[in-house]
């Protein structure tokens, strides 16, 4: 099977908030020969700031994140999305993909009405990570690669340090396109040097065949890594899925303690062992390439003990409600932002086929079809494109709205609520690159500057905007709270899990 080797350089560390500014890809056969190669950047979204650390970071110059001859987001998630039809079947592949770049892609496709939010799972494709390749090898074949440490002495699983360390010399770190060369590299000597064990990994990039594996009641074992600690193996069985949800599978620490205890425990007892830390029963995402490998040599007692688990499928079935039950959502809470209803309810056929025509209509028929969706996370992220992209069709209530929106979203107060990144967290941010020296005086300059000019359209609007325009563009009153969430969350989520 073919792979598509990728990499994303963002605004920030929040895929829900960010947005990627470069989108690389090498497109290779199952022998890594290049077959073809993208590296598109774009503009930045009108209602993101970007994180300051990582303009410096990546060298992204505030010219590059307006530069008009760039696509916009909503075009280079076209294009990225067209390429996930145009190479599929294949494996999508990068360095901590799955935890972070395969998110950040999601929620891109996401808020730009994408009709398939999961596109790297689909149409024959599938996904797998180097960075857990690498700690199974570290684990099981600990001479397969050099290991470098970092300033502390620690042993460091960085690309930008592990690359080099094995022979790749021409990296350009925090470039997407150097990280991906440098990917592809650590990714053929672990296939080139151990076979084996890269075709063992490699099978767990399917769904089905994870589970297979699972559902043998054999003992495996799972390599991860917490923290900042070193990684390491755990023998464990298959104990059951989430109610609800066969994407997450319980695993039993057959070292951790003996199954019969729990077969006829409490609930609470049961519940107790998922959550607690260190974990007795913990988590593993069947569709995110686990590095679940087979025991060479489980002694007499694992065999014994997975033979308790296989033998009790009410246990199981208690063990997926504890699981399930870690992940209710409390009824009282606020509303969420729309962002973080990506994972609410599946789109209806009929909003499918909205997306569909939306993607290639004209800026006023897609208006149109905004207004047409059934799923008001939908309309939200759509009338957020028309004021981004097509502001002469909003009316000069709803102009003053959206300039209100990025007003508030911007100002918002410093919080765990606020995940994205507003002024006052930017001025901080600048502040302390300039005391550390982390860039030249006169690049952290164009940064300030580049902050005014871009929030100078978020305070277009001076005063509060009264109740009487809100219920009139949200259809809603305000009693009391903040605007920025009238404005900027949807009006109801539903409740799936990521079970694609």
């Amino acid at each position: 099977m073919d792979f598509v080797f990728y990499d994303l350089e963002t605004t920030g560390l929040s895929p829900a908030f960010d947005q990627p500014l470069q989108f690389a890809a090498i497109y290779t056969d199952e022998n890594f020969v290049e077959k073809d190669r993208v590296n598109i950047r774009c503009r930045l979204a009108p209602h993101i700031l970007p994180s300051p650390q990582a303009l410096v970071v990546t060298r992204v110059t505030p010219d590059q994140l307006t530069d008009p001859s760039l696509p916009s987001l909503f075009e280079f998630s076209q294009q990225v999305a067209e390429l996930t039809e145009r190479w599929a079947p294949a494996i999508w592949v990068g360095y901590n993909t799955i935890k972070f770049d395969e998110e950040v892609l999601r929620q891109t496709f996401y808020r730009n009405l994408s009709p398939n939010v999961y596109a790297t799972q689909f149409n024959g494709n599938t996904r797998f990570d180097i960075l857990p390749a690498v700690y199974a090898a570290y684990v099981r074949e600990p001479d397969l690669l050099a290991w470098p440490k970092d300033d502390t002495g620690r042993r460091s699983f960085k690309l930008d340090r592990l690359a080099p360390a094995n022979g790749f010399k021409a990296h350009n770190a925090h470039d997407a396109l150097g990280d991906v060369e440098a990917t592809i590299h650590i990714a053929r000597l672990i296939a080139m040097r151990s076979p084996a064990l890269w075709s063992e990994l490699l099978d767990n990039a399917h769904k089905a065949r994870v589970q297979a594996k699972l559902e043998s009641f054999r003992p495996y074992e799972l390599v991860t890594r917490f923290g900042g600690g070193e990684p390491r193996s755990y023998t464990g069985c298959f104990c059951g899925y989430s109610q609800g949800n066969r994407a997450q599978a319980a695993f039993f620490d057959l070292d951790a303690a003996d199954p019969a205890e729990f077969v006829e425990a409490s609930d609470e007892a049961i519940f107790a062992a998922v959550d607690a830390t260190p974990k007795i029963i913990r988590g593993v995402s069947t569709n995110k390439a686990p590095a679940l490998l087979e025991h060479t040599a489980p002694s007499e007692e694992h065999l014994r003990r997975a033979a308790v688990i296989a033998e009790a499928p009410a246990f199981r079935l208690r063990v997926g409600a504890a699981m399930a039950a870690r992940f209710v959502e409390d009824p009282d809470a606020p509303p969420k932002p729309v962002e973080r209803q990506i994972y609410g309810e599946f789109y209806s056929n009929a909003d499918k086929q909205l997306l569909q025509e939306f993607q290639h209509a004209t800026w006023p028929r897609r208006q149109e079809i905004v207004a047409s969706l059934t799923d008001p996370r939908l309309r939200q992220l759509g009338r957020r494109l028309v004021a981004f992209h097509s502001p002469e069709l909003l009316s000069s209530e709803e102009t003053a709205l959206f300039n209100g929106f990025l007003r508030e979203k911007w100002s918002a107060p410093d919080g765990p609520e606020t995940e994205w990144m507003t002024h006052g967290k930017a001025q901080a941010a600048l502040e302390e690159l300039r005391a550390a020296g982390a860039a030249e005086p006169h690049e952290i300059d164009a940064i300030v500057s580049f902050f005014k000019a871009w929030g100078d359209r978020g305070r277009k609007v001076n005063k509060p905007l009264g109740a009487r325009v809100l219920k009139r563009c949200t259809g809603k009153e305000l009693h009391g709270r903040s605007r920025i969430s009238r404005l900027d969350q949807a009006s109801s989520s539903g409740g799936q899990s990521e079970t694609s």
